[in-house]
């Protein structure tokens, strides 16, 4: 297993082993001990998107999610942007293509997340470290940054989506 250090304060990514025969293939996609996440997980997500779908970039503003976020089938580019003022990289943001179910990102509590679907269909499963509260959910415009989203063809995107802040309007973390 690799733990990659992506230059975001707290942020990860994890390359967990992958154990490949005639049958398939075998991961451990999590393990506690293991991955050294302080953190208990609470709510598993599962989503399935269309190329050119971009989700995002969201965020609980009171009860903040953790994630620990993998693509399963398909292809996503997944982004986060630390929003926590006290952070020594807050208002920084950090892409990468979550191609293979063995390579997962890590985002703490305090990030937006969202991503962009590169193939016709992608399945994105993850790990919460608390609950969904739509009360709490903000959405921080995603095309606000000069994030490169790696689009092939126009995004597809909520209502929510199209109306989140802007980076200077949303409201971050201490």
């Amino acid at each position: 297993m690799k733990i990659i250090d992506i230059g975001l304060q707290d942020a990860l990514l994890i390359e967990v082993d992958k154990y490949l025969d005639n049958r398939g293939f075998f991961i451990e996609s999590y393990n506690e001990e293991k991955f050294g996440l302080e953190y208990d997980f609470v709510q598993d997500n599962h989503s399935m998107s269309h190329k050119g779908v971009l989700r995002g970039l969201h965020y609980q503003i009171k009860n903040p999610q953790g994630k620990l976020v993998r693509c399963i089938r398909g292809s996503v580019y997944d982004v986060i942007v630390d929003l926590r003022k006290s952070s020594n990289t807050f208002g920084e943001w950090y892409g990468v293509e979550l191609d293979r179910p063995e390579l997962q990102l890590w985002v703490p509590p305090g990030f937006a997340h969202g991503f962009y679907t590169r193939t016709d269909k992608a399945n994105v499963v993850y790990k919460t470290t608390d609950f969904y509260y739509p009360e709490h959910e903000r959405t921080l415009l995603w095309n606000d940054l000069t994030i490169d989203w790696h689009l092939d063809v126009s995004p597809i995107l909520s209502d929510k989506d199209q109306e989140g802040k802007s980076f200077q309007e949303c409201e971050k973390f201490v």
